[in-house]
Parts: structure tokens; sequence; C-alpha cells
């Protein structure tokens, strides 16, 4: 195991519990895809963790102690993982650094487990991974892997154990939601936004219309007609959400008389709604955190009040906006400033912030392990 030694600042994020390792942590070396032993400005043990790019970094401390990170250390990681969380029919099983381990997601979908592999690294650890995992909880019928950084020639395969049905349903707050664990990077659900979902089946749109934008496959329309929603829209550029979206609706034998799905592009969808007169009186924005297109580019960061202004204008009055997002390199206050940037002179009062769901463990020592950032905004 390779040693390096930390400069001071980055062996006080080590010490306060920051797992993440930057580029700007380390001295100038070429090591990358390795484990590591951390060591402080006076030589002495820090941490054990390894090297491996990522969107999020230049790798991870794994451990503060003096242990070997084999077979066992990744059974007992596992088993205390599972015993943290709640029975959801579909939930995180293991959340990267917030259950001790950056580089990681695991899911479960009834029964079934979905490995999320964030790093070359980690990818190449995933033998002695999948080993340990079944001996941890060998209930679990079968696995399938997402490969979440770029270099290979396949994004989702089957891992071990049953191979799932193709589609199938997961039940959540008393809603069926289809799900496919084996068709690119997405499941058909987002498990993040559990409460979000829960606010809408418990009523928050009851007898409302609904505009929910960057819908993917309408989850949050689905939740909000199961909780009496008189209608709701659904608006999303890719071709197949159509698709996803019905099969949603399907699945809860909701009738699709009052429910409707358009292909468009949120923004020209603005424009379409102020044309025909449209307004709603509850709209959801949950972009992703970056988007091209042929006409332009979205950041979350830079572009967010652009979302909440226009949103205003084909909003009710006394309705409600849901804001959202899961970008970590956006501080909860950064996100407010956007929020505030777009009502402008606007009157509001936020009712109700939601953040990651108890499945969803995070580093409470790393305020960005806690990405998702959600806000209920009435006018």
């Amino acid at each position: 195991m390779e040693k390096i030694s930390l400069n001071q600042p980055a062996e006080q994020k080590v010490l306060k519990g920051i797992n993440l390792i930057e580029k700007g942590d380390l001295p100038d070396n070429n090591l990358d895809n390795t484990w590591i032993e951390l060591q402080g400005s006076r030589g002495q043990f820090l941490a054990k963790g390894y090297l491996s790019a990522q969107n999020k970094g230049a790798g991870w401390v794994i451990t503060r102690r003096q242990e070997e990170l084999d077979l066992a250390f990744f059974v007992t990681l596992f088993q205390m993982a599972w015993n943290k969380r709640q029975a959801y029919h579909a939930y995180r099983i293991f959340n990267q650094d917030g259950d001790g381990f950056g580089g990681l997601t695991i899911d479960f979908y009834d029964g079934y487990s979905v490995f999320s592999w964030y790093n070359e690294f980690i990818y190449s650890q995933r033998a002695n991974i999948i080993e340990a995992f079944q001996k941890a909880l060998p209930q679990i019928k079968g696995g399938y892997e997402k490969i979440r950084f770029k270099g290979l020639d396949y994004e989702s395969r089957h891992l071990f154990g049953q191979e799932a049905p193709e589609t199938f349903t997961v039940l959540e707050n008393g809603v069926c939601y289809q799900v496919f664990l084996n068709d690119g990077l997405m499941t058909g659900i987002f498990l993040d936004q559990h409460e979000v979902r829960g606010s809408l089946v418990d009523g928050l749109a009851a007898g409302q219309s609904v505009l929910n934008l960057f819908s993917y496959t309408a989850a949050f329309s689905v939740a909000a007609a199961m909780g009496g929603a008189a209608e709701t829209t659904s608006v999303d550029l890719a071709k197949r959400s159509r698709e996803l979206s019905q099969a949603h609706f399907e699945a809860n034998h909701l009738e699709l008389d009052h429910h409707r799905f358009v292909v468009m592009d949120v923004f020209d969808y603005f424009k379409y709604a102020k044309r025909h007169d449209l307004s709603y009186d509850v709209i959801i924005l949950d972009p992703p955190s970056f988007a091209r297109n042929k006409k332009k580019t979205f950041s979350v960061a830079k572009d967010y009040h652009n979302l909440i202004a226009q949103s205003l204008e084909i909003l009710n009055p006394k309705g409600i906006l849901i804001a959202s997002t899961n970008a970590a390199n956006l501080t909860i206050s950064k996100f407010k400033e956007q929020i505030e940037k777009g009502f402008g002179s606007q009157a509001h009062n936020y009712v109700q912030t939601y953040r990651l769901p108890a499945d969803f463990q995070i580093n409470k020592k790393d305020e960005s392990s806690n990405y998702l950032k959600v806000f209920t905004i009435g006018i």
C-alpha cells in the first residue's frame, strides 16, 4: 500500500471527518487506481483509502483505523448498512461515504440489488465486493451493475443470481412504480425522492392541476394523481418519457383522461403554455444539474432562477412550487439564492424542506454528501 503525506490543510480535512480526496490535497504524484495510506505532516498515520478519478474528486478516505480492507471488512460494512435501512420495496442499501466507502452505491428493488460503480478502482474491486455482499446478505435474489464512469463499452448488465423480469413493479407509499434494472443507467424511479412523492400521495395536490417539468417517468405525477390531483401534465424532452410515464399510471389502474404527457423542451413548453393560456396550481421543477440541447445549455447553479421566474407566469394564485435539485456542488444557501432571484418581488413562503431520506445515509461531517435539496414554496 502506497504511503502519501498530506499537506496541513488536507490533513485538517481528514481529521474533521471529510472523506473525499481532491486533487489539491495531494503532493505531485502519478498514482491512480490504487490503495493508499495517508500520513500527516509529522509522518503519523491518518487513514487508509484509495485513489481513482471520478467527478467528485481524486479518491476517498475509507477508514481512520489500522485495519485490513479485506473480504471481512466488506462483509461487516454491508451488514451494518443493511441493518440501518427501513423496509421500502425500493430503497438504497449502501450510499457511498455515508456508509463508509465512497465510489459505490447499492440499491434494492424488491429482492434485487443494483450496484453503481463510480470510478475505475472501485470497479476493479468488484469481485471482492460482490463476494462480501453475498456473504453479508444471502437473501438478495440477484444483482445488476451500472457503470457511472467513462471508458467501458457497456452501461448495465446482470451480475449474479436470478435475473429480474424485464419490467416489474415496486410499492412505495401505497403507489406502484414500474422499474427496469438492465436498460441503461436509469431504473424508472429516483429513489432519493421518497418523501417528496409521499407528500403528494398524502394530498398536497388534492383537487389541483399539476405541471411536472423535467418529468422523466412522471413519478411525481403518479404520486399526485394517487393523492387526488384533478389533472397532471408531465413534460420531458426524451421521446421515451411518454411510454415510461404511462406505464406508472397503468400500474396503478389510473385512467389517462386527465393526465397528459408532453415530449417537449421545458422552456419551449413555457411559451406554449402562455400562448394557450394554460396555468397550474402546482408546478414541480426537478431538472438535471446540467443539460445541453441544440438550442441552449442549462446549469442549475446559474440558470435555476429562470425556471422559477417562468413558472410564476403560469402558476395560479395561491399556487405551490416544488423546487428540487440534486447538484452536490450547489450548497443549500446558493440554491436558495437562485430561488430568491427567480421570485424577485413576488411574495412567497417556504412550506417544507426536504433533504436526503433516511435510507440515503450521509457523511454528517461533509455537507456535500447530503446533495438533495427540495423546497415546497407557496405564493
